[in-house]
């Protein structure tokens, strides 16, 4: 099937050139420097496509037409690359780039729908399908049995479900059915049934996986870690490992980079007009926690007047706060005391979307309080966030306020993809900036 696919991404690339050339040189006939070109881009995508490829049964929907986003994605830069670093991006025409790239992503999103629809044509007729035996009541069975009901075209059945400590059940059943798969999954308390599960299943050809309690414990992009040839259970652990950290910084580099281009003059009023309305500093400097924990500098537009914290306290502006200066209030409402940490994000030190950094002093006070709190520290923080686009920004004056937006970043952290940064960047622009919250 993965080679089927692989050829199939090969295909939509030619055929998207054919479309792109139809539409821009009014035939779908390519020169030899266009067919060059597509047949390089061909090549490149079969690579990029087997690295990110999975089996259709491992993944949801979702996530199948995530991975081919990212493919996409990472092709393009890729060719993009190649025609900047080979002085020939002037010799092709820009519209026909841009329509066959656009027509790729459409290709490939109805390519793999397509072999979706098949698939789960095919379970429904009894071909492709796996009987399962899940052994087990745990937390994780009644989210395993929702999925497989859900996920028809991944060709799993549930057969039947046996409590682990029936163990003349799960005898009797390995012995006279024939079961594809046996799913072990138990609560956290009865891992020590595993071994008794295993004797009785013991007669049984059936392939035989443990289903870890994923719900005891917060668990942050959950897989399997192989360190020097053992496996190990991630418990939390970054999803932005090997390409989704180089798309998430292709991403931050080259919109910031446009913003603050497109920004400059804004900032530079800004700049101008915080130093003539009150003394001191334009730019605020504080100490906040990023990356793992590291200590950054992120920098904003001062919105107070200069004054001194007693005890090296940082305490949160709150409605009518008597430090916030006129201009200061504008700023904060309208969030443009936030646009110096694109700044940041050309250093490195932030991302466009990510957990908002909270004060050195806050993460020691509320560690203590939220469990998986530094948990948001996985990811490098960043200018605007889901928590932010969904409402919760500005003073976080109670527990339950801090504990919903750590729901939100976790969420975030569980559920990162470039189609998910692009939807925050949208939804900011459009209401996200300007908050009653925001003091």
């Amino acid at each position: 099937m993965s080679k089927l696919i692989l050829l199939a991404d090969m295909l939509v690339v030619w055929i998207a050139a054919y479309g792109a050339a139809h539409w821009r040189f009014g035939g779908a006939s390519l020169d030899n420097q266009y067919a060059t070109l597509v047949l390089a881009t061909s090549l490149i995508m079969a690579g990029v496509s087997s690295a990110v490829y999975q089996s259709f049964r491992g993944g949801s929907w979702l996530a199948v037409l995530a991975r081919v986003k990212i493919c996409w994605f990472t092709v393009s830069v890729l060719l993009m690359a190649w025609l900047v670093f080979s002085k020939t991006a002037d010799d092709y025409s820009r519209v026909f780039i841009a329509s066959w790239m656009g027509l790729i992503l459409l290709g490939l999103l109805i390519e793999r729908s397509l072999f979706m629809i098949l698939l789960r044509y095919l379970s429904k007729k009894g071909y492709r399908t796996r009987d399962v035996l899940l052994v087990g009541t745990g937390p994780m069975s009644k989210a395993l049995s929702d999925r497989v009901r859900l996920s028809a075209w991944s060709g799993y059945r549930i057969h039947q479900i046996v409590d682990a400590h029936e163990l003349g059940q799960v005898e009797d059943l390995a012995d006279h059915y024939d079961f594809d798969e046996v799913w072990i999954n138990l609560a956290m308390q009865d891992t020590e049934l595993i071994p008794k599960v295993l004797h009785a299943l013991r007669h049984s050809a059936a392939d035989i996986r443990v289903v870890p309690d994923m719900l005891t414990y917060r668990i942050i992009n959950h897989g399997i870690t192989f360190i020097m040839g053992v496996p190990m259970l991630d418990i939390s652990a970054s999803s932005l490992g090997g390409i989704n950290k180089i798309v998430k910084l292709i991403e931050d580099y080259v919109l910031a980079s446009l913003i603050l281009l497109l920004i400059s003059p804004i900032m530079i009023g800004i700049a101008i007009a915080v130093k003539v309305t009150s003394p001191g500093p334009v730019f605020f400097k504080q100490r906040r926690h990023g990356w793992g924990g590291e200590e950054i500098t992120v920098y904003k537009f001062r919105s107070m007047k200069v004054h001194q914290e007693n005890d090296g306290q940082v305490s949160q502006a709150t409605k009518g706060d008597s430090r916030i200066t006129p201009l200061g209030a504008f700023l904060r409402r309208t969030s443009l005391d936030e646009l110096p940490q694109f700044i940041n994000v050309l250093q490195g030190r932030m991302s466009i979307v990510g957990p908002r950094p909270h004060a050195v002093q806050h993460n020691h006070h509320y560690k203590e309080l939220i469990p998986r709190y530094m948990l948001r520290h996985k990811m490098k923080p960043g200018i605007t966030g889901w928590a932010q686009v969904n409402g919760l920004r500005g003073e976080t004056d109670t527990l339950d306020k801090m504990e919903a937006r750590v729901d939100y970043d976790l969420h975030y952290l569980e559920h990162w993809s470039l189609f998910l940064d692009l939807k925050i960047v949208f939804f900011t622009i459009f209401k996200g900036f300007i908050n009653k919250n925001a003091y």
